[in-house]
């Protein structure tokens, strides 16, 4: 993939660079070195029209001028305070000029130009040191942009023969002649606005052109792509007459056929309607991910049901809040999996339970049943974090299902005969398209234990022992299988295709796969549980020639736009947030009308349409691609997972003794970040008190590393909890503990320093008694200590003996070093 100027640097959120000055915007498809011009000639009727305004409002025509310029450049750098240069005229050099795009008309802005523009001109004003502005306004004359200077884009206004003519030159290594021309188009569009209208509000009026908003709202959709009038299983059940006796599903050496599967499937089916199960009634399936489950959400799918995937470890408080904020009367579980199911349907007496093996291993009527559901009906409910402290049900529907499926099978290249590695928690919504994919092809799926998971070496025999051709990991874990193959090269003969999600993907570790990995393709995937899964797919069979991994094209049957606060389109180029359209975004929030009503709109661009409002923002780049930005709300991904800050909080506050709490994100951008949770109590409250309270409130992965007890929360000076404090805080304190005696032995002092590299803390803050998962490791990190240390011991020696000085004398024992002691202070 060739750079683009967008590569050269991507300003943050604020679009600003050095001194304070907004950036200029970035968009060449084949960036050269020089410089270029564009000629946007003023329509005499306008010019006239402009000075009319100019008399009307008691302003000269530079401050409309400069209204119109200050406008355009908050509309491309996503961000209302714009820092400029401007070259008054009789001023050799520019000067700084500040104005704020904020709400409200276009009079409001011409007046505070003028103001601005007499600041900027006042004694005493200078031009500022060291580097100045990328863009330049010029009255009266032109602004000379040198190829390798610091002015980037110089945009001036004169007047020939009576009309105002504006001339853009820039640097094309940056900007080419379609974007020039472009932001040309945007000045003329706002000055015609105030001419037409200074009282009119600037959010009504859009200043794209007609050919811009049709290329964004179509030519950047995913292709068309007509789907099959049939439901999944139903494309399954073809299968099952082509090959019944092909492989379907394989668990721990233990295969079923496509007619074994299909056959269990159905019972559970009919089984479930015997019950009175009814359309669109919401089956919980509380299992492993074992062959049990893969039966369980077929068969829910076949009885016309919506699959809701439980995960049997979560505490029972949340799985009766998920069965109960889903009007869930049905659970599939098996005999291994009810420890907290037991608990939780103490609340819930009327919930049926059906346990599977139990009908699926009776000789009872297996066919199909042949049910008509339509495409529009609900497939399933994935529960995500939630700001309000209860966690929401995303409702998707079948065809956004089913859309999804054939993307995955086109882009990652599942044919009959592939086998595709099912390896995500049930409840982590990629985990249903590794489940399914496969099974529409005459493909296979292997279920990858948990266990083999948590132990890199063993996972990659799995791998190559199971022939994966596809499989679908978090970033942080592909670290993880290329620091195994860094340490020993090994060959995975079968595999064709790795794809990646969950997380920002860094370009470093592209970099890493492409250098170290085996020679196949990876792939950056990226969507929302709200959107049925992924809706971008960007593939690689080289490393890129940057750091920044786009998001990709967006797939089949799927409209994405880039928009401001009311939902219109931002320039090519500029920040905004991301918002998606087409059959790929699902129904609401389960039995949640205000959080629905907040994300789910009607698409103001397609009639009769949803469009699904998240929290990503981003840009398009030149080669069509979506590049992701970031978050402008408080959810956060930890190890893949989304996780509301709120939601936590919201648990936190429910401790008894807690009086206010915040959690902040602490840790490396990407695959390093962890929880810090701060509270002020009235009474002590321990960290073991927390973590053990919580434990029973939420999953693990969003209980925090490190919990702190602080007076009173710090806060800013509009009186809001200071969160940056709180972070800066975070990583200066570390985990909380009590000072305990430094590592001892030649064995503990390793040790110690590699979980500091793994924790990411000082060395000198690792004591001898301290606990690996109180410091803030999980699983993963502990997959990664073990894979540091060659396997010495592994991630269940780890959880077995989670104290330093235990771990390093059972180090000490098996490599023959002298035992540490695990006595004393």
């Amino acid at each position: 993939m060739a750079a683009t100027a967008t590569d050269a640097r991507v300003p943050g959120y604020d679009g600003r660079v050095e001194g304070g000055f907004t950036a200029a915007p970035r968009w060449a498809k084949e960036p050269m070195s020089g410089t270029g011009e564009h000629v946007r000639r003023v329509p005499g009727e306008v010019t006239a029209a402009l000075r009319r305004r100019a008399r009307e409002l008691g302003v000269p025509l530079t401050a409309i001028l400069l209204a119109a310029h200050t406008q355009v450049l908050a509309l491309l750098s996503g961000d209302p305070e714009v820092r400029s240069g401007y070259l008054a005229p009789g001023r050799p050099r520019p000067l700084p000029f500040d104005l704020t795009a904020g709400p409200g008309t276009w009079r409001r802005l011409v007046l505070d130009a003028r103001r601005a523009e007499a600041a900027a001109l006042s004694p005493g004003t200078s031009t500022p040191s060291g580097d100045g502005p990328e863009v330049v306004f010029a009255a009266g004359h032109e602004v000379t942009v040198p190829v390798d200077g610091g002015v980037l884009l110089g945009v001036s206004a004169c007047e020939e023969r009576g009309r105002l003519v504006l001339r853009l030159r820039h640097r094309t290594d940056l900007l080419d002649a379609e974007c020039a021309a472009r932001v040309g188009g945007y000045h003329l569009a706002a000055l015609e606005a105030i001419a037409a209208d200074p009282e009119a509000p600037r959010h009504r009026r859009s200043l794209l052109s007609a050919d811009e908003l049709r290329f964004q709202l179509d030519g950047l959709a995913g292709p068309r792509r007509a789907l099959p009038d049939r439901r999944f299983h139903q494309l399954f059940e073809e299968r099952v007459r082509k090959a019944p006796d092909a492989v379907a599903m394989v668990h721990q050496g233990r295969g079923w056929t496509y007619a074994d599967l299909n056959t269990r499937a159905n019972r559970l089916a009919r089984a479930l309607r015997a019950e009175g199960l009814g359309p669109e009634d919401t089956v919980a399936v509380v299992t492993e991910r074992d062959l049990n489950w893969a039966a369980g959400v077929l068969g829910v799918l076949k009885a016309g049901a919506v699959y809701l995937p439980v995960d049997p470890r979560h505490p029972a408080g949340r799985i009766s809040a998920m069965l109960s904020r889903a009007d869930c009367s049905y659970v599939l579980t098996e005999p291994d999996s009810t420890t907290q199911l037991d608990r939780a349907l103490e609340l819930l007496p009327g919930t049926r339970r059906l346990i599977v093996p139990d009908i699926t291993e009776r000789a009872t009527d297996g066919t199909d049943l042949g049910l008509d559901i339509a495409a529009g009906r609900l497939a399933y409910v994935f529960f995500t974090s939630g700001s309000t402290g209860e966690p929401k049900g995303a409702m998707c529907e079948h065809e956004g299902l089913l859309n999804h499926l054939y993307a995955k099978i086109d882009d990652l290249g599942i044919g009959e005969g592939t086998v595709v590695a099912q390896t995500a928690s049930q409840c982590f919504d990629i985990s249903l398209w590794q489940l399914l994919a496969g099974l529409l092809t005459g493909g296979r799926t292997l279920l990858v234990e948990q266990d083999a998971i948590l132990d890199a070496d063993r996972f990659l025999d799995r791998i190559t022992e199971g022939r994966v051709n596809v499989l679908q990991v978090v970033p942080s874990y592909l670290d993880v299988i290329l620091s195994v193959l860094e340490r020993g090269p090994r060959d995975l003969p079968d595999l064709r295709c790795v794809s990646v999600t969950g997380e920002a993907l860094r370009g470093e570790l592209v970099q890493r796969w492409f250098a170290t990995g085996p020679a196949v393709r990876l792939v950056n995937a990226y969507g929302l549980t709200e959107t049925s899964d992924d809706t971008n797919h960007e593939v690689m069979d080289r490393a890129p020639a940057t750091d920044r991994i786009p998001l990709g094209r967006p797939i089949a049957n799927v409209y994405q736009y880039v928009v401001d606060d009311n939902l219109r389109p931002v320039p090519l180029g500029a920040p905004g947030a991301i918002v998606f359209s087409g059959v790929c975004v699902g129904r609401g929030y389960v039995n949640d009308v205000e959080r629905t009503a907040l994300a789910y709109l009607e698409d103001p661009h397609r009639p009769g349409r949803r469009l699904y409002r998240g929290g990503d923002f981003g840009r398009w780049r030149p080669d069509g691609k979506l590049e992701f930005l970031g978050r402008r709300d408080e959810q956060v991904k930890i190890r893949g997972f989304r996780v509301e800050i709120g939601e936590v909080e919201n648990a936190l506050l429910r401790v008894p003794g807690v009086t206010d709490c915040a959690v902040v994100v602490t840790g490396a951008e990407d695959y390093g970040r962890q929880l810090a949770a701060f509270c002020t109590s009235g009474c002590a409250v321990t960290a073991e008190d927390l973590r053990g309270r919580l434990a029973d409130l939420l999953p693990a992965y969003m209980i925090p590393a490190s919990f702190h007890r602080l007076d009173r929360l710090p806060l800013t000076p509009n009186g809001k909890t200071d969160r940056k404090a709180l972070a800066a805080l975070a990583e200066d304190l570390g985990p909380a503990r009590e000072v305990r005696g430094a590592p001892r032995t030649p064995a503990e002092r390793r040790l110690a320093a590699h979980w500091a590299a793994e924790l990411g803390l000082p060395p000198d803050r690792i004591r001898r008694d301290d606990n690996f998962f109180d410091l803030g490791g999980t699983s993963l990190s502990a997959v990664r200590l073990a894979v540091s240390l060659d396997r010495v011991i592994s991630p269940r020696d780890l959880a077995g003996r989670p104290v330093l000085a235990e771990l390093a004398h059972l180090i000490d024992t098996r490599t023959g070093g002298e035992p540490s002691q695990t006595r004393g202070a």
